[in-house]
C-alpha cells in the first residue's frame, strides 16, 4: 500500500471530540492524516500525541460569561485536560485496514458547590486511562493519476468501555460523569474520506465526516450522539519542512439519563487549526499544531478553551 493510500486511509479513524459540561475535553485536530502524509515508506503505522487544553471560559449559549455570573447548582471553575493518545494502524494490502487508538488522560478539575447558600469548593484531579477505539476500514482508489493519485474510503467500528467511570476525589465525591475518563458506554462509529494527493507540488488535501452514538446506557448515564466534519490541507516547502492548515466541526447532542447534566451538554464547534510538520526521514515525522475556536455555541453553561495545544512523532514500524 503506497503511504499516501495509508494517510488517507488514517485520515478518517477517529472522531472529534469536544468539550463536556464540566470540561473534559480531547482535541479535535485530525493528527493521522497530517503526520503520515509526508512519510515515503509502508506497513504499520503509529501516531504518539499530546495535547494541552486549559477550559477555564465558562460559556452560556455562544457567550463568554464569568464564573457564577448564571446561577447553577455547580459553578464550574476550570478543567485542565493533558491527554497522552498512542495509535497503531494496520493496512492489508486489499483496501482493508485496522486502527487501535488508546488515551491516557490527567485531569484536574475545580468547581464551586452551591449548598443552602454556602458556597463549597470541590476539586479532583487524576490520571487515568480512557476508552479504546477499534476501528476498521475500506479504501478504494477513486481516481487521479500517477502525480495526482486519490482515494476514498468507509470507517466503521467501536469505542469501547475501559475507561473508568466512578473516580473519585480524596472527600469519596464522584466527579461528575461528563468529566470521568470513561462513559461506560460503547459506541457505534462510522465515517467516510476523501484524500488527495499532489506529488508535482509536494500538497495534499483531505475531508472527512464521522457519526458516533452510543448503543446502550451504563448507571443512568448515555452520552449524546456526535457528528464530526475536518478538512485540511498540507503543503511542503524546504528539506522536510511542512504547513497544515484543518477545519474542524463538531455538533453533539446533550448527554441523557438520571446521571446526565443533559441542560449543559452537547453544542456546536468550529476550530481552525494551523501547525507544522517536519520529517526526520522517510519513516519518522514530528509535528505540533495551535487550535483556536471559531464558533462556540454550547446547551446551558459549559466551560471551553479559548485556545489548544497539541504536538506528536508518527512513523511506520518497518
Amino acid at each position: 500500500m503506497k503511504i499516501c493510500h495509508l494517510a488517507a486511509a488514517l485520515a478518517a479513524l477517529f472522531p472529534a471530540l469536544a468539550s463536556a459540561s464540566c470540561g473534559a475535553a480531547f482535541c479535535t485536530v485530525n493528527t493521522n492524516w497530517t503526520t503520515q502524509s509526508a512519510l515515503l515508506a509502508p506497513g504499520p503505522a503509529f501516531d504518539v500525541h499530546y495535547e494541552y487544553i486549559d477550559q477555564n471560559q465558562p460559556m452560556a449559549g455562544g457567550d463568554k460569561v464569568a464564573v457564577g455570573q448564571v446561577p447553577h447548582h455547580h459553578d464550574e471553575v476550570a478543567t485542565v485536560n493533558r491527554n497522552l493518545v498512542a495509535t497503531w494502524s494496520r493496512g492489508f494490502g486489499n483496501g482493508w485496514g485496522v486502527t487501535v487508538s488508546a488515551p491516557l488522560g490527567d485531569r484536574d478539575h475545580r468547581h464551586v458547590h452551591n449548598h443552602h447558600g454556602e458556597q463549597i469548593g470541590e476539586s479532583w484531579s487524576f490520571t487515568e486511562p480512557g476508552d479504546v477505539r477499534v476501528v476498521g476500514r475500506y479504501q478504494v482508489a477513486s481516481g487521479g493519476d500517477l502525480l495526482n493519485p486519490s482515494d476514498s474510503g468507509v470507517t466503521f467500528g467501536l469505542k469501547l468501555p475501559t475507561g473508568r467511570f466512578t473516580v473519585a476525589n480524596g472527600d469519596n465525591e464522584r466527579a461528575e460523569r461528563s468529566l470521568q475518563p470513561g462513559t461506560g458506554t460503547t459506541d457505534l462509529i462510522l465515517g467516510a474520506y476523501r484524500h488527495q494527493r499532489r506529488n508535482a507540488s509536494d500538497a495534499a488535501w483531505f475531508v472527512q465526516a464521522q457519526y458516533q452514538h452510543a448503543v446502550d446506557s451504563r448507571a443512568g448515564y448515555k452520552p449524546g450522539a456526535q457528528f464530526s466534519a475536518d478538512a485540511g490541507v498540507r503543503k511542503g516547502f524546504g528539506p522536510g519542512f511542512g504547513a497544515l492548515l484543518q477545519l474542524n466541526f463538531v455538533h453533539k447532542r446533550a448527554d441523557s439519563g438520571s446521571a446526565a447534566e443533559p441542560a449543559d451538554s452537547g453544542g456546536r464547534y468550529l476550530f481552525l487549526s494551523p501547525g507544522l510538520s517536519y520529517a526526520i526521514n522517510g519513516r519518522l515525522q514530528v509535528y505540533g499544531f495551535v487550535q483556536q475556536p471559531l464558533v462556540r455555541h454550547v446547551n446551558g453553561v459549559q466551560l471551553t478553551a479559548d485556545r489548544a495545544f497539541l504536538a506528536g512523532v508518527s512513523g511506520q514500524l518497518w
